[in-house]
């Protein structure tokens, strides 16, 4: 089963694509998804990423929570139910 990643603090000028090759190192990843502004299209700097399984998902939490992203500080955590 999916697993579904919150990504917080990310760089402002980050894309879609960009997220998803930045975890698709840790394993296979389904989607990635970056929440932006209805209004502006801007990026709220936090997003989604959604691996496929949670030994990946783990593995993912654990290499890039914390870690240093293009000068960011990132925040990675399983994703809570909306």
């Amino acid at each position: 089963m999916s697993q579904k990643l919150y990504v917080g603090n990310l760089p402002w000028a980050l894309n879609d694509d960009e997220l998803k090759d930045a975890f698709k190192t840790h394993g296979n990843v389904l989607s990635a998804k970056i929440v932006t502004d209805k209004q502006t299209g801007r990026s709220r700097g936090f997003g989604f990423v959604e691996m496929e399984n949670d030994n990946e998902a783990n593995v993912a939490i654990k290499a890039m929570n914390g870690s240093d992203f293009k000068g960011r500080k990132l925040v990675v955590a399983a994703a809570r139910a909306s």
